[in-house]
């Protein structure tokens, strides 16, 4: 019986009459690979927490696809009053449970400032706008007061003040504390503005550069959860890729016993009665 078994014959045989099934296998055994990489990946590497929807970075992001204009009728004695100066003040209102807690925010952001005027200077500037929380892919209708104001000498930064509802805003990661200002700077107002500005009109265009350091990264402990989790899935997925290798190979050897048992049969000699 263990004659007939010939795993390497069998095995090709199998692959050059099944081709789906040797797809099959080849898309487990690729699958299986990938996995090992990734666990082998992720156990040197900081990931970044894939639950963390929101963080600095991605609020930045949202801001920076905004254009704030000044208004064609507006000018720079336009002023609104200014933000609460403390890097954290959270007020609840009182006697309203309905009413979420708001945060006021003073923080030296990675955002650029650029004005489509030419002759409009950036020193000693400072934009104040009022938004609502689904134009910062935030979701929801709530306010969102922000004020910018550029750093001297400084095009890469920028100090934002921010008034929101506290459940809005990323709180695991803050940027660092804006310094205080020594030059009481009035901002203007500008509105988001998503079509063309016309030539009579001052806009502000935002850019913002990721900051690794603002990212929400996975502790140890969820990494080598997530190591363990993709390797047990790599040794389930070999287990069935040996499994059907052991089928492959037995096939055509069971197929040869059955033939040549027929032809036993076929051969033997008929005894008359």
């Amino acid at each position: 019986m263990m004659g007939f078994w010939q795993p390497v014959s069998n095995v090709r045989d199998y692959v050059s009459q099944n081709p789906p099934g040797v797809t099959f296998f080849l898309c487990l055994l690729t699958l299986a690979l990938s996995f090992i990489y990734l666990s082998s990946y992720s156990y040197t590497h900081t990931l970044p927490n894939p639950d963390t929807a929101k963080d600095w970075n991605h609020f930045l992001s949202s801001l920076s696809q905004l254009q704030l204009c000044v208004g064609a009728n507006a000018s720079s004695s336009e002023l609104v009053s200014p933000f609460p100066s403390p890097l954290i003040d959270r007020d609840t209102s009182i006697n309203s449970t309905k009413t979420p807690s708001v945060t006021n925010l003073r923080l030296k952001v990675p955002l650029a400032v650029t004005t489509n005027s030419d002759g409009g200077s950036l020193k000693d500037l400072s934009v104040h706008t009022v938004l609502r929380a689904s134009q910062l892919h935030l979701g929801g209708n709530e306010t969102v007061n922000i004020t910018l104001e550029v750093l001297s000498g400084n095009d890469t930064y920028t100090c934002l003040t921010i008034s929101a509802p506290t459940h809005l805003l990323p709180m695991s990661l803050l940027p660092p504390q804006c310094p205080a200002s020594e030059n009481k700077i009035s901002p203007i107002h500008a509105e988001a503005n998503k079509q063309l500005p016309t030539e009579s009109q001052t806009c502000y265009s935002l850019h913002s550069k990721n900051d690794p350091t603002l990212t929400v990264m996975l502790t140890q402990e969820e990494q080598t959860v997530a190591v363990r989790h993709l390797l047990e899935v790599s040794v389930c997925l070999l287990g069935v890729c040996l499994i059907l290798c052991l089928a492959a190979s037995l096939t055509h050897s069971l197929t040869r016993r059955h033939h040549w048992n027929g032809l036993d049969l076929q051969n033997e000699p008929l005894i008359d009665t």
